[in-house]
């Protein structure tokens, strides 16, 4: 009974010092970076989220556009779609309940 508090309370003990230690590293990175590669990658970042509006590719190339135009006609016809079908939909799905053929009990004379 002694073994299982001791060992209980080194379980705890150990918990805290990680959740800690991970708070401690963690801190640096919500401060203001110092360093100048870490401030490009930021201004990097927001610039890309500014550019980035309505989900559209950023500043794509003519080819990026044909193939992604490619790619999206293949995974349509791979998972059912086709002319006029939108794949953004979600699918109605019908259960028909089955034609179960009644048991004809007869009754004894």
């Amino acid at each position: 009974m002694l073994s299982y508090q001791f060992l209980e309370n080194i379980h705890k003990t150990a918990r805290a010092v990680v959740h800690k230690r991970n708070i401690g590293i963690l801190a640096p990175c919500l401060q203001k970076a110092t360093d100048p590669i870490q401030q490009l990658f930021i201004e990097k970042i927001r610039e890309y989220k500014q550019k980035s509006t309505g989900g559209k590719l950023v500043e794509p190339s003519p080819d990026i556009e044909k193939e992604l135009k490619s790619e999206l006609e293949k995974v349509s016809r791979v998972y059912g779609g086709g002319p006029g079908v939108d794949m953004t939909k979600f699918p109605t799905i019908k259960f028909d309940d089955p034609v179960i053929d009644p048991i004809n009990l007869e009754t004894k004379k």
